[in-house]
């Protein structure tokens, strides 16, 4: 990741452009059950896993990814506007609009913001990097929670253990601001916090 960082500055400042598809990859990715190639577009009901040690960024739109190794991500109807994470980690920045993505244990209606959502067996991580979502724990929708951020202020794990508290307070793991920066520069924008000398992560 580190080696393409320096084309996220070119990008924002529009001297390059916005390149749909898959953007970067390596080790074993597939769509729909095929070899990743670059280039290749995401979909409506196009499903991205990647293997162990792999990773894979592509931008849907105006929204870019990180897939981290051994994730399942499934797009809905409208591509990025509705996606599943099965398994696995996905770091995503959105543009304008409303998005919904669905883990085993919540539903998070989020808009023009960015996040890390990791997907464990009976909980799921949620770092709302910057922005605003809406949380609905799968267990007690009646739990509904919205939350404002600026820079990592709450990340946390989503609980779906009868008994266990829906929401827990969390650590920020295994997401950087220089890859929020990259992801951003991709489609052409910088994340809040840039230019600021606050990188933290």
């Amino acid at each position: 990741l580190g080696a393409l960082l320096p084309s996220r500055r070119a990008a924002a400042k529009g001297e390059i452009p916005i390149v749909p598809g898959i953007n970067r990859f390596k080790g074993e990715v597939t769509i729909n059950g095929k070899p990743a190639e670059l280039g290749m577009l995401v979909r409506e009901g196009d499903v991205i896993v990647t293997g162990r040690g792999a990773e894979a960024v592509f931008v849907v739109g105006a929204d870019a990814f990180l897939q981290r190794e051994r994730s399942e991500v499934r797009f809905g109807s409208d591509a990025a506007r509705a996606l599943r994470i099965l398994t696995g980690g996905l770091l995503s920045v959105f543009g304008k609009g409303e998005r919904r993505l669905v883990v085993s244990t919540a539903t998070i209606g989020i808009r023009g913001t960015a996040c890390y959502v990791e997907v464990e067996e009976q909980r799921s991580y949620f770092c709302l990097c910057y922005g605003e979502a809406e949380i609905r724990p799968s267990a007690d929708p009646s739990q509904r929670r919205v939350v404002k951020t600026q820079h990592h202020d709450l990340p946390m794990y989503l609980g779906g253990t009868p008994g266990a508290p829906a929401f827990e307070s969390a650590k920020v793991i295994n997401h950087t601001d220089a890859e929020l920066v990259f992801l951003e520069g991709l489609v052409g924008r910088t994340p809040p916090f840039e230019g600021r000398n606050d990188y933290r992560y």
